[in-house]
């Protein structure tokens, strides 16, 4: 009995207990449901994806927290020097004249010996250039005047010389060294190069941004600057190598001094400038084939993508796991059933709507664990009618009947297409024969017919079908005319060192990964971030974090924008260009490094808010500061998303997707990373742009995840039908036969740089017709050349014949001896 009275307490207490546990877990459970409602009724992002973002901004970006007190030091240097030349005059109450004669007057003192005042001069060119603010009283009045001293440095050569002193700079072995032995680097040790770099970003973003009421001659200097960036005038070689060595001599550890995010918003900028940025590249796209007498283009894919509708984020996981909670307990829903919608039907339907959003994937064969193996409730024949939407109606996507793009069909898919189905009707092949449709049933001419209809020939496969040509027959087809493009040049300035430039870019995009881990032996790209001092109060901490962060975000930005500019311009100037770039990329592991990338909370790092307003240039030049506090710093700004980190995710994308196109092998890679979860939870992100390329790398993996991934992302599989272009041969969605294609990626990826080597050897190599150049065995003619000596051969001339020839025995015996 005394057993039983204990029991009956012990009992009760257990069941108060878990009440109270059940309370506060639904308690739990509904504010995690609130936020999940929260989040679902968050607006698509307006977001305008573009080559860069506002002026403002990008020179903004150019300057760290950490050297805004440099900005009252810049005015100083100058304010000194100008006191004595305008005689208490200001600089925008000046004449046009005097600001020429006195810009002359900076130029000259450039060439001064003293490296102490040669700083001083710079950093008065540097105030100049940012548009003397100490005069001016808003922010437009500062850009304003930025623009008028940009062009005016510019006209009087201002960036030659600064191009002269960044050579030196490069060169002085003695910072190189002292930066390689100290233990910390920080901003002091890049000051020279740090301005240096200023002012010629300043210039070079200023001058390529074109505004509504530039004067006719700043036009004409905007031409001839973007000309002499991309001709091989500096040294034989455009401007960009000279900031691709500097890339490749900080990757190597031999200057840790270098500011890298300088000199990579640099050569991104002049890259954009002298080649052309994405709608320029329409417009030589539609130029080029017009060249090649290939029919226009179906669409402009610029303005596509800009009208596409962002399709809704999956349902919460909150819902999925309720939803579970009440499988598992066994209660039966009175819902009444329907039946599963058509892809018809969801034409006019949001695709994602009530999806799978596990962080998860819930295929059996990812591993991912947790909902392992569950079918989305929508993907069954008799179905559960899912709750209502919990956002507003008014918030739901419709999507325009139709399809935004028109299916294309290339020459070989038809090819196979018709070998199919002689092999099918009347037993044999007719090789290449497109056009022969005898013994064939009517319906499969109908089919031909279509696809003749959709047939797209691309510039690339004109390239390939020339090069193919001029390798077989190169007597009889000639010397090929390479038109001298800013592309071209490029390329050919790259290519000896294409490998370690392409290696040091991701070496530095690994280092500026959110989801990369601090390694010993990892590359420092902080030195032109952290001061001298580091910080002692928890305030200076928070804001040296977010200069960190914000300097990563922005390497990122520059590097992926940096990479596609190169990978679509290249491949457009000549395919095996691009190829051989991608090549270098994929072997450098830049597939994995981009899914890894992706592998972490896409939405924060898309809002993440590391920047603090009131320190952005110009803003903090031309207003009073006002004291930060922990709360203002934490708040951040008041945007929806951050752009660059927006605008970095979609160039990651569509870097994947150039190096995966109609690549057997490299899409492999992507099924064996596993990146099919990865990408599936960037679809959260509701921006019309970004999912279209997450869906794309979807598609081309979809029929080798098996079947039980595509029964279970039915609804991802709708909006790949609804958003991405069709090939009508494509079997993406069944996966049917393709067992039987093997995978060998050494295979494929050798042939390719068999035909790469080809090109290169045959367009660049100066002895590329040795083998059949004629002979001359004329013993007086060979003897009769003229060879070019160098000037002082003669003053060697006999001292090479005695040591080289009469103190050299020579056994004539040797010749009689039989060999």
């Amino acid at each position: 009995m005394q057993a039983e009275d204990m029991e009956v307490p012990l009992l009760n207490n257990l069941n108060d207990n878990g009440d109270r546990l059940r309370s506060k877990g639904k308690d739990a459970f509904k504010e995690q449901q609130k936020e999940s409602e929260s989040s679902m009724e968050s607006p698509n992002l307006e977001f305008e994806y573009g080559d860069s973002d506002a002026l403002a901004v990008e020179l903004s970006e150019l300057y760290s927290y950490t050297e805004e007190p440099e900005f009252a030091l810049n005015r100083d240097c100058f304010e000194e020097d100008f006191r004595s030349h305008a005689q208490g005059r200001r600089w925008v109450d000046q004449s046009a004249g005097e600001r020429r004669t006195y810009v002359m007057r900076l130029l000259d003192a450039l060439e001064v010996t003293d490296r102490d005042k040669r700083l001083k001069v710079a950093r008065a060119i540097l105030y100049l250039a940012q548009g003397v603010f100490d005069e001016c009283d808003a922010e437009v009045d500062v850009l304003r005047w930025s623009r008028r001293n940009v062009f005016l440095l510019y006209d009087m050569g201002i960036f030659t010389a600064l191009l002269e002193l960044l050579s030196m700079e490069i060169d002085n072995s003695q910072a190189c060294s002292s930066a390689v032995r100290k233990p910390a680097i920080s901003l002091a040790d890049s000051t020279e190069l740090r301005v240096l770099l200023s002012i010629m970003y300043l210039m070079v973003e200023t001058i390529r941004v074109q505004a509504e009421d530039d004067q006719p001659e700043w036009t004409a200097a905007r031409e001839a600057f973007k000309n002499e960036l991309g001709a091989p005038l500096y040294n034989g070689e455009p401007f960009a190598l000279l900031l691709f060595s500097m890339v490749t001599k900080f990757c190597s550890m031999n200057a840790p001094h270098f500011p890298m995010k300088k000199v990579l918003l640099l050569l991104w900028k002049t890259i954009l400038f002298t080649l052309g940025g994405f709608e320029e590249l329409q417009e030589m796209k539609v130029r080029g084939r017009r060249r090649l007498n290939l029919p226009p283009l179906p669409e402009d894919s610029i303005k596509v993508v800009r009208a596409m509708r962002a399709a809704s984020p999956p349902a919460s996981a909150m819902e999925l796991i309720e939803q579970q909670q009440q499988q598992k307990r066994g209660r039966r829903s009175r819902r009444p059933l329907v039946k599963q919608d058509s892809l018809d039907t969801y034409n006019e339907r949001d695709p994602f709507k009530n999806d799978d959003v596990r962080d998860d994937e819930d295929d059996p064969e990812d591993g991912d664990g947790g909902m392992e193996g569950e079918v989305d409730p929508l993907d069954r024949d008799v179905i559960i009618q899912p709750p209502p939407p919990l956002r507003p109606p008014t918030e739901r996507v419709n999507f325009p009947k139709g399809l935004p793009w028109a299916p294309k069909v290339r020459e070989k898919d038809i090819e196979h297409f018709l070998e199919t189905s002689r092999n099918k009707f009347i037993g044999f092949t007719l090789g290449n024969d497109t056009e022969t449709l005898v013994g064939l049933p009517r319906p499969i001419h109908e089919s031909v017919k279509t696809l003749k209809q959709h047939k797209y020939v691309s510039i690339t496969e004109v390239q390939m079908k020339r090069e193919e040509e001029l390798q077989q027959c190169p007597l009889s087809l000639g010397e090929e005319e390479v038109e001298e493009t800013p592309a071209e040049m490029l390329y050919l300035g790259m290519l000896p060192n294409l490998s370690q430039y392409v290696i040091a870019l991701l070496k530095l995009l690994l280092a500026a990964a959110p989801t990369s881990k601090a390694k010993t032996d990892s590359i420092n790209i902080l030195a032109d971030v952290l001061p001298e001092e580091m910080p002692i109060t928890v305030l200076q901490s928070m804001k040296l974090g977010i200069d960190v962060n914000r300097h990563k975000e922005i390497i990122v930005k520059a590097i992926s924008a940096l990479l596609l500019l190169l990978l679509k311009h290249l491949k457009l100037n000549h395919v095996y260009q691009f190829e051989i770039v991608s090549q270098h990329l994929v072997f450098a592991n830049c597939i994995p490094l981009i899914l890894k990338f992706f592998n972490q909370n896409i939405m924060s790092y898309i809002s993440a808010k590391n920047s603090i307003c009131v320190l952005d240039f110009p803003h903090c030049a031309v207003h009073e500061m006002p004291e930060l506090t922990a709360e203002s710093l934490e708040a951040g700004d008041n945007n929806q998303f951050c752009w660059r980190n927006l605008f970095s995710c979609i160039n990651l994308l569509r870097i994947l997707n150039k190096l995966t196109k109609w690549k057997h092998s490299r899409t492999m890679m992507l099924v064996v990373f596993k990146s099919a979860p990865i990408l599936k939870r960037a679809l959260k992100v509701k921006q019309a742009m970004m999912q279209l390329y997450v869906l794309k790398l979807l598609k081309i993996q979809t029929k080798y995840l098996g079947r039980q991934w595509r029964k279970s992302n039915m609804k991802t599989m709708s909006a790949i039908y609804q958003k991405v272009r069709h090939r009508l041969n494509d079997d993406w969605a069944y996966g049917n036969d393709i067992d039987a294609r093997p995978w060998d990626f050494q295979a494929e990826e050798c042939a390719l740089r068999e035909s790469i080597e080809k090109f290169n050897s045959r367009r660049y190599d100066k002895n590329r017709n040795g083998d059949f150049a004629p002979v001359d065995n004329c013993l007086q003619s060979v003897l009769g050349q003229r060879v070019d000596l160098p000037d002082d051969f003669h003053y060697s001339y006999e001292m090479w014949l005695e040591r080289e020839v009469f103190s050299q025995p020579i056994e004539w015996e040797g010749l009689l001896v039989d060999q």
